[in-house]
């Protein structure tokens, strides 16, 4: 990536010399400069906020609350894991702070769950059926509430940053679902060996 960084910025004086605009570059840089800076105090404001809500929805028993409402659905996506490992509850729970936007609060509980994950993988080199459903959940990132985007466009002086919410959440829930979808059809593609040499049936 810093490769990448350093080749962009590179061409970008190289072409502002020869198009005599260093001027404009230069102005241009230190206006982005400033707007990241302005971005990143949005950002650290609106964290702050619902990282807050986020504590307070732990500590009332919300957030397990919801857990608990999705945990049956885990479930069933997620069959091979056992009924009693924990990483049930925190798949349930990492989704849940998702789906508020906490990003955050959700990057330590994914990757608790994927050690749980990884403790109970017969294939210590290769990753599960629901280590690669896990991942492909995150990645699809379904969001109610994009705390985020949010406050990067309050950031930009955005007039109407809420006009976003619920595109975003017609688009996350499509990419969460097709996830899904494709994460089951390849696993049935790629069946796991188990520990005897035969092939998984799940």
């Amino acid at each position: 990536m810093n490769y990448i960084f350093y080749f962009l910025v590179s061409c970008s004086i190289i072409y502002a010399i020869i198009n005599n605009r260093v001027e404009e570059t230069i102005t241009g840089l230190f206006d982005g400069v400033n707007l990241a800076v302005k971005i990143a105090f949005s950002l650290i404001g609106i964290m702050s906020f619902w990282l807050g809500i986020m504590k307070i929805a732990e500590k009332s028993g919300l957030v397990q609350f919801f857990a608990k409402i999705l945990n049956p659905v885990m479930k069933l996506i997620f069959k091979d894991i056992p009924k009693d490992n924990p990483a049930n509850a925190d798949i349930a729970l990492s989704v849940t702070a998702n789906a508020l936007g906490l990003t955050n609060a959700a990057t330590p509980i994914g990757l608790k769950v994927m050690q749980e994950l990884q403790d109970i993988n017969k294939d210590k080199n290769s990753a599960s059926n629901s280590m690669c459903m896990f991942l492909g959940m995150n990645t699809a990132g379904f969001q109610i509430i994009p705390t985020t985007v949010l406050a990067i466009l309050v950031g930009c002086g955005a007039k109407n940053p809420t006009d976003i919410v619920l595109p975003t959440l017609i688009v996350t829930s499509i990419a969460f679902i097709s996830a899904i979808i494709i994460a089951k059809i390849l696993e049935r593609i790629w069946l796991p060996q188990n520990l005897n040499g035969e092939k998984n049936d799940c």
